[in-house]
């Protein structure tokens, strides 16, 4: 009888009640992970990535895009912009002034592709080919020119407290401080500074670079971050499609645990059962 008997169906995870949609420059989002377009081996699996993961924020090299690029020719015509809301990027940029034209070319992508209104630009500004490492100086130049603009400017930076201060009084509408080197993998290793940017944020916090694994994506919205940004862990991964879901739940479980206030730490153990009422 018993060999006889299925086992339960696992139920999926519901998204809580508790979960406050992502605003950003007034723009609002169900999902706290955004996902790039690079490094996946096809479109086949980059489209699959994308829906497993539930973002609904993809960013785009326009510079790549414009150039056709290997592996991004009909990059821009491969999602459905219907459905997602594009953040174009100014990767490849290595000065304010390169970063600031390709940023306007990006807002006209946009446009062509049907997101009239779009005005996001994820801006990077980085001269550093060994490390990719963005150019702070370069970075809050070009921002306030593209404030001044009338662009919705979310800056990739090093976990630079003070540099995100800067940027958010210049009108930034995100700080995107990296967790370690682009594509390294390597987790989270700017922990305190990135503690402190949260701490004194008064715009939306996005971790973006770094993570490897879905237990470092969780470790970024457990810290009180809004949102985090992957890429190359899910391009790059075995099974991209699985990994993507996978960093899209442990993205949802983190914000949970973030809200639900962990315990704090103790230096001794602290029994789980009550010590009243026990029998001699």
């Amino acid at each position: 009888m018993l060999s006889s008997l299925q086992p339960p169906t696992p139920l999926s995870p519901q998204p809580s009640l508790s979960l406050t949609p992502l605003t950003i420059a007034g723009r609002t989002f169900q999902s706290r992970l955004m996902t790039g377009t690079g490094k996946y081996r096809n479109f086949d699996q980059m489209r699959q990535s994308i829906a497993a993961s539930g973002s609904e924020i993809v960013t785009v090299a326009v510079r790549r895009v414009q150039t056709a690029a290997p592996g991004h020719e009909g990059l821009a015509e491969a999602i459905d912009w219907s459905q997602i809301w594009m953040l174009p990027n100014t990767a490849g940029c290595q000065t304010a002034e390169d970063a600031v034209r390709v940023a306007r070319l990006g807002r006209e992508m946009a446009k062509l592709l049907g997101q009239e209104d779009n005005n996001f630009v994820k801006l990077e500004v980085i001269p550093d080919s060994k490390y990719l490492l963005p150019d702070p100086i370069g970075t809050l130049e070009a921002a306030e020119q593209l404030v001044k603009e009338g662009f919705a400017v979310l800056p990739y930076i090093n976990a630079d407290p003070l540099l995100a201060k800067r940027l958010q009084e210049a009108g930034c509408v995100t700080v995107m401080p990296l967790g370690s080197p682009i594509g390294s993998g390597q987790g989270i290793k700017n922990l305190a500074n990135i503690q402190i940017i949260i701490e004194n944020a008064i715009v939306p916090v996005v971790v973006d670079a770094g993570i490897g694994t879905p237990s470092e994506a969780a470790l970024a919205m457990e810290l009180g971050a809004d949102a985090v940004l992957i890429n190359t862990a899910i391009a790059q991964a075995e099974d991209p499609a699985l990994m993507a879901e996978a960093m899209g739940m442990a993205t949802q479980a983190g914000r949970m645990a973030y809200l639900a206030g962990r315990i704090p730490v103790k230096a001794y153990a602290s029994a789980s059962s009550p010590l009243t009422g026990t029998i001699n």
